[in-house]
């Protein structure tokens, strides 16, 4: 007997939304049946590519990624996974240093020391200072490059990208970047007028939207000065992207203008 499912059908069977199936569709990932009335309505095949879908997502990758998977393109599927893999790894790490902070706080707390909100933020600060040296790096760079006003405002915004982004997560984000920009450096060269250069535009500039979203002047002043000068200091700290990158997405968005 021949499955055929509804939207709602579906929904339920695989716990997504309506509206997120709608986008996949949208997206390409899946091309559900039409009945004579035009209701979409979906097969073994489609429900299959579904299950695939969650499951890829799980694993951390990205729609893009998906795609080209069920398009079967070419893909370095191993440079991929270990790109994945070192995301996980930052967010374990980071998860870890947190429930090394909460565990000391609590036991601090069980042996009957008096731990108000402001000792706890002190623990969390410390907490962070230590977690690695990243910070550290990214401070010799602004330090050389960016002005007070765009340092200070840096620093009043800190908490902000969290604020904008409920579910804002420093480590993916970064590990974000360094997919995005792994993938446009084995994508060179390329020009910077074509299709592919104008879709990593598009991914780039989509990623960029929680620090424009909250950027003051002074901070978007700053960045430009970091980066116009990223030859320099290149290897002391790292977005995720190297200068080459940083040129072609530069002339990529002049080509787009233009």
């Amino acid at each position: 007997m021949t499955l055929i499912l509804d939207i709602t059908d579906v929904a339920r069977r695989t716990g997504l939304t309506s509206r997120a199936l709608r986008f996949y569709e949208a997206r390409g990932l899946v091309k559900p049946l039409r009945t004579a009335s035009g209701r979409r309505c979906y097969g073994s095949g489609e429900l299959e590519r579904l299950y695939q879908l969650v499951a890829l997502k799980r694993a951390g990758l990205s729609l893009a990624d998906i795609k080209g998977l069920f398009d079967r393109k070419p893909i370095d599927l191993r440079e991929l996974l270990a790109i994945k893999l070192d995301q996980f790894d930052a967010q374990a790490r980071m998860l870890g240093e947190i429930r090394d902070v909460l565990a000391t706080t609590l036991s601090r707390i069980d042996r009957g020391e008096p731990i108000d909100a402001a000792t706890f933020c002190s623990l969390i600060r410390t907490g962070d200072m230590m977690m690695t040296d990243e910070a550290k790096q990214w401070e010799a760079v602004t330090d050389r490059y960016m002005s007070d006003a765009a340092r200070a405002d840096f620093e009043a915004k800190r908490g902000d990208m969290a604020t904008a982004y409920a579910d804002f997560d420093q480590a993916a984000y970064s590990a974000k970047w360094k997919e995005l920009g792994t993938r446009i450096k084995a994508a060179l060269p390329l020009d910077p007028a074509s299709d592919a250069a104008q879709a990593f535009v598009t991914e780039w500039n989509t990623l960029l939207e929680p620090f424009t979203r909250i950027a003051t002047p002074a901070m978007m002043d700053g960045a430009r000065q970091i980066y116009a000068k990223m030859d320099e200091w290149e290897g002391q700290a790292d977005p995720g992207f190297d200068h080459q990158v940083f040129q072609f997405i530069q002339a990529a968005s002049a080509a787009k203008r233009g």
